[in-house]
């Protein structure tokens, strides 16, 4: 570390904002900054923006640029160009743009060409745009909906797919070969521009990208009733959100206020659509026009929340009660041409594959990430099998494979669909969710999100993880625990003794499965947090709300024994 911090300081021509900083660092600052590297992992890269090796900053972006460039050169090298190609997009957060041309610019070096957006764009269209263009990946430069310290650099395959983990660990491999992180000499933007070298994607792409969107209508509805409020929380969604519904026939109102790209997201504690404050501004509009349905991408609109009108008040769906609404929707009017596959992953609700498993929809259970869904979509073509549907429960949706992530816009046109459908039926879409429910049995989520910041608290978190696996748990809240599921040694273990492989990739995961539902362990791949996520059902929505309040204070009561709650 030490040396780490010589050599930033000996740098004399270190960019002056990263200078200045790294003078007032105090020890503990230094610590953070330089104490660790900022790691690659299946996500890419997600951190706090400043000076350092263990921080997002234009160095530690040209690295991991020169180590995609160097995995590209020496793995892709059966495909039929004569060139390399690679996408990159950003979003609307701090330094974005900064970031994605230093990554343009460092891919230009290595004579790898790039398709720059000229301005900011949504996840979806960047997976989109790598699948247009035949390109050999994509990079986008985005945190999500983290804090606006934070930034990210997520990287995509050939086929607009995440990188999975035996790709993202070749990747991970080629940045951490190079020891100079200064070493890298490139030209400037406009050079590479002058010379072909970068071409900038330019407005008219979207157009390509929304004609695919409009695909995953299922039916056309009266939309004359149903108003709709939609914010991109200073995100990218202000591109073309409410443009797309409105030109789909929706009456839309759009939060002025919010529709300003904002790195800092100023009308915002946190730019999360998973969290009902998010929608505040949404809601007041909401009341104002007297709104039915409110909508919310997240900063780079790969996930949407919702609000829905009932009675006075709006009631936010979470990500597992849209997406049993999604898919009871589809399974009615969705056109199934081969056999129809759904794709979802091990921490989202069992209702979805009860759903599935009922209406004889071949189902695959993956790992949490999308990236994973989208994998799967590969394999089962090779079968000539046909995606239906994928979703996971932090509002994750995917109804056409022409984008290979989850994608806001599909889901937004989707839900408006639905909600327009059921309101010409004299119904909202808790009262589907109720007839769901009166079909399949009561399903009962909940999640929580333990912070536990800096390079300590990640260190906790893998102690946390370390116990709970020697523990060797038998009951859990007076529930019998049937098996566990260990993601990281694969193995299932059931309560007989019995031991089982899982088929899965490794991952830091564990599964607690009882009678009546299911709890996972399983530490944020993107932020220094561990995840707990509950799951429970029963015949009645009686019995699902105390069992789950049941098994949620026993999760509780060991997170404050392990420190992890006060």
């Amino acid at each position: 570390m030490l040396t780490d911090i010589a050599i930033w300081k000996a740098q004399q021509n270190l960019e002056p904002k990263l200078k200045d900083e790294l003078s007032r660092l105090d020890e503990k600052g230094l610590f953070e900054a330089f104490g660790d590297d900022v790691s690659f992992g299946t996500g890419g890269i997600r951190g706090i923006m400043g000076v350092g090796t263990n921080r997002l900053n234009i160095y530690t972006i040209r690295k991991a640029s020169l180590g995609f460039a160097n995995y590209i050169k020496e793995n892709l090298t059966t495909r039929p160009y004569s060139l390399h190609n690679v996408v990159v997009a950003y979003d609307t957060r701090n330094n974005s743009r900064l970031f994605a041309e230093e990554t343009a610019r460092v891919l230009a070096s290595q004579n790898i060409h790039v398709w720059l957006f000229e301005q900011f764009r949504p996840t979806p269209e960047l997976s989109f745009a790598v699948r247009y263009l035949r390109a050999d990946g994509g990079i986008v430069i985005t945190a999500s909906h983290n804090p606006p310290e934070y930034n990210g650099y997520k990287v995509y395959d050939e086929n607009g797919c995440q990188l999975v983990p035996h790709k993202a660990d070749k990747v991970g491999a080629a940045i951490e070969k190079i020891k100079d992180i200064f070493a890298l000499k490139v030209d400037s933007l406009q050079d590479y521009l002058a010379r072909g070298a970068i071409t900038t994607l330019e407005k008219y792409f979207d157009d390509k990208y929304l004609t695919a969107v409009r695909f995953v209508s299922c039916q056309k509805v009266d939309q004359d009733e149903l108003k709709i409020v939609y914010t991109p929380l200073h995100g990218t969604g202000s591109a073309f959100g409410a443009q797309l519904l409105r030109e789909n026939g929706y009456n839309v109102y759009s939060v002025d206020a919010q529709m300003v790209p904002d790195g800092n997201f100023s009308t915002l504690k946190s730019p999360n659509p998973e969290d009902p404050h998010a929608f505040a501004l949404a809601v007041e509009l909401g009341h104002k026009v007297g709104a039915q349905l409110l909508l919310a991408t997240d900063p780079d609109a790969d996930r949407v929340g919702s609000g829905i009108l009932i009675g006075d008040k709006y009631h936010f769906l979470n990500g597992n009660e849209m997406a049993a609404i999604m898919f009871d929707y589809l399974i009615k009017y969705g056109v199934r041409i081969r056999q129809p596959v759904f794709i979802s992953t091990i921490v989202t609700s069992d209702l979805v594959f009860e759903m599935a498993k009922r209406n004889n929809i071949e189902t695959i259970r993956t790992l949490t990430g999308f990236k994973f869904i989208c994998e799967q979509i590969e394999y089962i073509k090779q079968d000539r099998k046909d995606f239906f549907f994928g979703c996971e429960e932090s509002y994750g949706y995917l109804i056409s494979d022409l984008v290979r992530d989850k994608d806001a816009f599909q889901a937004c046109l989707m839900i408006a669909e639905i909600t327009a459908f059921y309101q010409n039926r004299d119904k909202n879409l808790l009262m589907v969710l109720n007839d769901i429910y009166q079909e399949y049995g009561f399903y009962k989520e909940k999640l929580l999100n333990i912070k536990s910041p800096g390079i300590d608290g990640i260190k906790n978190i893998a102690a946390f993880m370390d116990e709970m696996r020697r523990a060797k748990f038998k009951k859990f809240g007076g529930e019998k625990i049937l098996v566990t599921e260990d993601y990281f040694s694969s193995r299932a273990t059931y309560c007989d003794g019995r031991v089982d492989n899982i088929n899965l990739p490794s991952s830091d995961v564990l599964k607690y499965v009882f009678e009546n539902g299911w709890i996972v362990f399983r530490p944020s791949g993107t932020e220094p947090k561990l995840k707990v996520y509950i799951a429970v059902h029963s015949d009645s929505d009686a019995g699902a709300k105390d069992l789950l309040e049941k098994t949620q204070s026993a999760v509780e009561k060991l997170l404050r024994e392990k420190g992890f709650l006060q």
